[in-house]
């Protein structure tokens, strides 16, 4: 599994954009990582329904922190106070919509 080699943020385009150790670049909406949080009180532990409602995540939502946890993941402080996600790089991958990243999972 590739880890993030360079982690950015991107004001102007409201993403965060990952290099990964294999060369491949991944380009994240603010949004769209806040609405996929994984933390318990986003997405229930025991069923892994969804409880955080995507609708009701702020259009204007970004990082103020971003952190690496260990070899594994990242830790988001979000602008609405959240700040519980831990993304293990994994699930980062795999919220890439690149073109090759969306057929590489179909």
């Amino acid at each position: 599994m590739p880890v993030p080699a360079t982690v950015q943020q991107e004001a102007a385009t409201r993403e965060l954009v990952v290099t990964w150790t294999d060369g491949h670049v991944s380009r994240y909406p603010y949004r769209l990582l806040r609405q996929h949080c994984p933390c318990a009180m986003c997405v229930h532990e025991w069923t892994g329904a969804q409880l955080l409602d995507p609708e009701r995540v702020p259009p204007d939502i970004y990082p103020k922190d971003v952190a690496r946890v260990g070899a594994y993941a990242l830790r988001f402080v979000w602008s609405d106070g959240h700040a519980t996600g831990i993304y293990p790089f994994a699930l980062l991958r795999n919220l890439c919509a690149c073109r090759d990243c969306t057929r590489a999972r179909t």
